[in-house]
């Protein structure tokens, strides 16, 4: 995978130490209600469509980008579903990272589902009674999307609570 390069500068810059990053998450809905989902070449493991916000990009403007560049499929963001932060991520080559992840609800108007790029090993529509194994926390991103009528949920640990 491509590390973008704004990020290859920052890095070059702190090394490996903890960065905080900026990650939007499509959760992509076709006209039959199956949900789009990449099976990642990082780690081979399904999720939904994502990535890192290019510096000053619109969070509906990146996740539309991602989708598009990721997996051919043009979708359009619905609704912001969830706000939340990840664990600490250490990487194969010891870049440590957190994201602040924006997940969104999308319906796809176009395209057609594909490895459309170095990050996917496969990509493909399913059903929401039949997904393939998953993380935790993807399928929390999944259930989000999907139950969210608004407003998007967000954790609150009660820090000066009123």
């Amino acid at each position: 995978m491509a590390i973008p390069e704004f990020l290859a500068e920052l890095r070059s810059v702190v090394g490996n130490r903890p960065l905080w990053l900026s990650a939007v998450v499509a959760v992509v809905l076709d006209d039959r209600d199956r949900v789009l989902l990449a099976r990642r070449s990082d780690d081979g493991r399904w999720a939904p469509v994502g990535g890192i916000l290019d510096p000053g990009e619109q969070p509906a403007d990146g996740v539309v980008r991602e989708c598009l560049e990721e997996t051919g499929v043009v979708a359009v963001p619905e609704l912001l579903a969830s706000v939340t932060v990840s664990p600490q991520v250490t990487y194969p080559n010891g870049d440590v990272t957190q994201y602040l992840v924006l997940t969104f609800r999308c319906r796809a108007i176009g395209g057609e589902a594909r490895v459309n790029d170095d990050e996917s090993l496969e990509v493909g529509w399913f059903a929401l009674d039949a997904l393939p194994p998953m993380i935790e926390t993807e399928h929390e991103r999944l259930r989000h999307a999907l139950e969210c009528e608004g407003p998007a949920f967000f954790s609150w640990e009660g820090k000066e609570r009123p």
